[in-house]
């Protein structure tokens, strides 16, 4: 009796947390929306051309509010409908990012073309959400890279484009997360990388990163092959676990629910 209070304590306690987990992301995501404004204006969700990073919490906190309300009400309520749900919607979750590793392997040549225009139109976008901002600002710092392909990308963005109608102070440069940072500045230069691109390639070399995003996005995936692939088996393996818990919790539920006979008056034991 001991040894099944505590399993069914942990089948509980890992739906639950799931719960309170997927509340905190959602929340955070309303908070962010509600500080930009967003709430108040939702045409706003779809004017922004790039990638509003909220949606990632929004989107997974969500899902995970969504899969935690399920499982956790369905083990306090013995509820084998919702551990079902819960089961068939973390299952079709795991064959959705099973799926998708293996055609990113299949056509990575595609993938390549889709993450350069993804990453383009991020561009285009830079100066119109702050969150999109400090994103490609950390993956530039991040990866020392420049644009998608190379600095001349950031011709697509209006503030840094090298037309001469231009009237932008930011004309022919890119971004102070482009440059090539010196270990000794105390103080960040953000204007490191004003007119940077009127200078020949060779000369940009000693300011500014000149290798693009995909390419070390590839060569970091490349570098560091075992720990993602490590972190994904282990994303996998726990909804695995969390399937086979649900499956588990069902079934135990049945055998108690199969000892039971069911009267005009309620139910009885079977003896």
């Amino acid at each position: 009796m001991y040894f099944q209070c505590m399993r069914w304590s942990l089948e509980l306690g890992g739906f639950c947390s799931r719960q309170v987990l997927g509340a905190l992301f959602l929340a955070i995501g309303l908070w962010a929306w509600s500080e930009k404004g967003v709430l108040s204006n939702i045409s706003a969700l779809t004017d922004l051309g790039g990638l509003d990073p909220v949606w990632l919490f929004v989107v997974v906190g969500g899902v995970m509010s969504v899969l935690g309300f399920a499982g956790c009400i369905g083990a306090l309520r013995e509820n084998t409908f919702l551990l079902k749900f819960f089961s068939v919607f973390l299952g079709l979750i795991f064959f959705l990012e099973l799926a998708t590793g293996i055609l990113a392997f299949v056509f990575k040549d595609w993938i390549r073309d889709q993450l350069n225009l993804f990453i383009n139109n991020n561009v285009k976008a830079y100066r119109d959400d702050i969150d999109l901002q400090n994103l490609i600002d950390f993956a530039q710092e991040y990866w020392s890279c420049c644009g998608a392909r190379g600095p001349n990308d950031w011709n697509l963005n209006i503030y840094f484009n090298c037309t001469d109608l231009n009237p932008s102070r930011e004309r022919c440069g890119v971004p102070f997360s482009c440059c090539v940072r010196d270990p000794a500045e105390d103080v960040l230069n953000t204007q490191c990388g004003y007119d940077v691109r009127l200078k020949l390639e060779l000369e940009q070399q000693g300011f500014i990163h000149t290798k693009g995003c995909v390419g070390q996005f590839e060569k970091w995936l490349q570098d560091n092959l075992i720990v993602v692939a490590g972190v994904f088996v282990g994303i996998a393996l726990l909804q695995i676990f969390g399937i086979c818990l649900a499956q588990n919790l069902v079934s135990d539920i049945k055998a108690v629910k199969a000892n039971w006979i069911k009267y005009d008056d309620g139910y009885k034991l079977l003896k």
